[in-house]
């Protein structure tokens, strides 16, 4: 099939290249599923349980797993084949979501279920993420790499548009099942991208005894790697304050929208819909902007302006501000971990890729896993507007202070 030619819009850059589209269509449909589903359980246990706390907890365990599984699928991508390595991950979550397609049409799902779900299928997603990021850095060569990242974070943005709004329609024609359904039947896209491809990786070769000890040596290098790397290191640093303060307002969509709102499904399609509507935008838009400012300024610009943009959504008065407030906050937000991770991609070594990036991923999931619960918990006892706007003040201070006492802390984003 004969690439595509976008020279003009650096954005798109990556369609140039074989392999990428098939994987970027088949991680698109794969990913509606994923936003129908996580729609209708966050519905769901909101609905059942009536507390935050529950449906920050449920959106935690999905992310959970990335404090020690992350590094250790960053390990494991390096030493097999990556796509063999996701093929046997987009099956075990394929399975899953079958098991609860089969509870919820018994009538046999129950939040306690749905929490065990979420755990097995983050421990699945933690041990795949690494593997997937380095399989995009190898499709695309390194000058297009931010391309590549920012196309898909448009895709899984463009699942989070697209995914809700046919949730909501499922949700109320044929109820929970009938999404869980199409969720398990979407893994199939994955597999059958997957299946286009020709490898270029080449695993490392070892045994499988003392396995454990050469993965460890790796998880350990690639530690020391991110340690050493000014880069790197403050990326990982500034990663990990987003998740915790700022990334929660994503799992705490359907109790802004039962809870301060009072509304249903609707309302929280609208949110999740116009959040990735936003971050489709801005991944558009990504290497038009970079190309013009340079990546430290956007970076710098971003990380300053996410505070007070999450703050105004927050205290938005009614859900159409609401919405526009998300629409921002998704943009600003997708930017900002985008800039990131394509730092930490550039300033890795190539055999170590999935490495740093699966330290990315531990910060970001592990991080997100404790402040989306912990916000929950404090929303319940002080108030969910209270906390979160706290939050994203913090956030903003943190920043300054860095930008305040480091000037020139953000110069080694540019190499």
């Amino acid at each position: 099939m004969p690439a595509l030619r976008l020279p003009r819009f650096s954005s798109f850059r990556a369609f140039e290249h074989p392999g990428y589209l098939p994987v970027w269509t088949g991680s698109l449909v794969s990913n509606i599923g994923t936003w129908m589903e996580t729609l209708a359980l966050g519905v769901y246990v909101t609905q059942v349980t009536g507390r935050a706390e529950w449906t920050g907890g449920v959106a935690a365990l999905s992310y959970l797993p990335g404090l020690a599984l992350s590094p250790l699928g960053g390990a494991l991508a390096d030493r097999f084949d990556r796509r063999m390595y996701l093929a046997a991950g987009a099956v075990g979550q394929m399975l899953l979501a079958g098991v609860l397609t089969v509870l919820a049409f018994t009538d046999n799902l129950s939040v306690p279920l749905v929490a065990v779900a979420a755990f097995l299928n983050g421990s699945i997603s933690q041990l795949m993420g690494p593997a997937f990021n380095a399989l995009l850095a190898e499709l695309v060569p390194p000058e297009d790499l931010h391309s590549a990242l920012s196309l898909s974070s448009a895709q899984f943005n463009l699942g989070r548009v697209i995914g809700p709004l046919l949730a909501t329609v499922v949700l109320a024609a044929g109820g929970i099942a009938w999404a869980l359904l199409i969720n398990m039947l979407s893994f199939v896209a994955v597999l059958a991208a997957l299946s286009r491809l020709r490898g270029a990786h080449s695993p490392s070769s070892f045994a499988i005894k003392g396995l454990w000890k050469v993965l460890w040596a790796d998880i350990a290098r690639g530690v020391e790697v991110a340690r050493q790397d000014a880069g790197i290191r403050l990326m990982l640093v500034s990663t990990l304050i987003i998740a915790v303060l700022v990334a929660p307002f994503i799992g705490l969509v359907p109790v802004f929208a039962i809870r301060v709102f009072g509304q249903g499904a609707s309302a929280t399609s609208l949110l999740v819909t116009s959040q990735g509507a936003g971050a489709v935008m801005a991944a558009v838009a990504a290497g038009v902007v970079v190309d013009a400012f340079g990546r430290k300024r956007v970076l710098e610009g971003v990380m300053l302006a996410l505070g007070p943009v999450a703050a105004l959504y927050w205290l938005a008065p009614s859900l159409v501000l609401a919405a526009v407030g998300i629409f921002f906050l998704g943009a600003s937000y997708m930017t900002c971990l985008t800039g990131i991770h394509t730092v930490c991609q550039t300033r890795a070594p190539v055999e170590l890729r999935a490495r740093i990036s699966s330290l990315y991923g531990m910060v970001l999931n592990g991080g997100y896993a404790l402040g989306v619960w912990l916000q929950g918990a404090l929303a319940d006892r002080v108030g969910v507007r209270f906390i979160t706007v706290s939050s994203a003040v913090f956030f903003l201070a943190l920043v300054l202070s860095l930008r305040l006492l480091r000037p020139r802390s953000f110069d080694a984003t540019e190499a």
